[in-house]
């Protein structure tokens, strides 16, 4: 059986012509499934139109959450709940094509445990979004042990074994496409053409992708922290230099004058280097101690699943 993984925030418009796609994808691949929606707190009438196409189809279930805990979280609770020996994350917009399931489905068949779908290109975004999440996966590639693929989002097929693991990692700042290449196993992918949105508007607003980019950065990557502590060693050595410097114009140099302003910028400039720091280091605190709360990832509202209470 294969679950599907359907995170809704706000895509009434879309959930049904989505789901007549996905479903003329498995008719013709003849295969058993069950699709996970996750309502994430939508504010339009995406819970209902679920809970009638649940009711019509047997294979439709539904988690909807108390309030909005974030794409990622949703996903990550369709995965708790999930009963498939392969499960598909994809999501309801339109812009990851429910036809690309199918080369997933077949390419998985040859023996690997994740298959991803890699963009060739990007209908329907501003060159400034297309920009940032080319620059972003790079640099993070550049930053991190281990390669996250690039050109990529959360759309993609994976083994039963990789679900289990993705389950056996709690932590809050989820960044899914990290955590799956840092599981390992075979991995592979395919390419397509992403899709405009079918309709509606996208929730991923630039602050939620900086939000998604500071999770990715700070689970992966120790690199913040150490440009802050070269940064301390590198100024530390400039301000010991000026101190000589000081010294030198005090006692030896007669154009010496008390409190010139190149001594104004320097403190400055060195104090915003030591708040840089300690905002970097406030990041990994703030992370760690979200962990440590023990605070539940997700909260349900109802559904018709069982025991899908966290």
């Amino acid at each position: 059986m294969i679950s599907v993984i359907i995170p809704i925030y706000n895509e009434e418009q879309n959930i049904l012509p989505m789901y007549a796609r996905m479903a003329e994808v498995f008719d013709k691949l003849n295969v058993k499934r069950e699709y996970i929606y996750v309502n994430d707190g939508s504010e339009d009438d995406s819970e209902h139109v679920i809970k009638r196409l649940a009711k019509q189809h047997a294979d439709v279930k539904y988690i909807n959450f108390s309030r909005n805990f974030g794409h990622q979280v949703a996903v990550s609770a369709g995965l708790d709940k999930a009963e498939g020996d392969k499960v598909v994350m994809i999501d309801a917009d339109g812009q990851d094509p429910p036809e690309v399931i199918e080369e997933l489905y077949l390419k998985s068949l040859e023996g690997f445990e994740v298959v991803y779908a890699k963009r060739e290109s990007r209908k329907g975004e501003s060159a400034m979004k297309i920009a940032t999440a080319k620059w972003f996966y790079r640099v993070l590639n550049r930053i991190t042990s281990f390669e996250i693929p690039l050109d990529t989002g959360d759309f993609r097929i994976m083994d039963r074994k990789v679900v289990d693991q993705l389950i056996n990692m709690p932590e809050h700042h989820k960044f899914l496409r990290g955590q799956i290449s840092w599981i390992g196993f075979n991995q592979t992918y395919v390419s397509f053409k992403r899709d405009e949105r079918m309709s509606g508007e996208t929730g991923y607003t630039y602050s939620r992708m900086i939000r998604l980019a500071l999770d990715g950065i700070t689970s992966f990557s120790n690199w913040p922290l150490r440009i802050a502590t070269i940064s301390g060693f590198v100024f530390s050595f400039i301000g010991f230099i000026l101190i000589l410097y000081t010294l030198y114009s005090k006692y030896y140099s007669e154009t010496y004058q008390a409190g010139w302003a190149s001594q104004m910028i320097t403190l400055i400039f060195i104090g915003g280097i030591q708040l840089i720091g300690i905002g970097i280091i406030g990041e990994y605190i703030s992370r760690m101690n979200e962990n440590i709360k023990g605070r539940p990832l997700y909260i349900v509202k109802d559904s018709n699943i069982s025991d899908a209470s966290d």
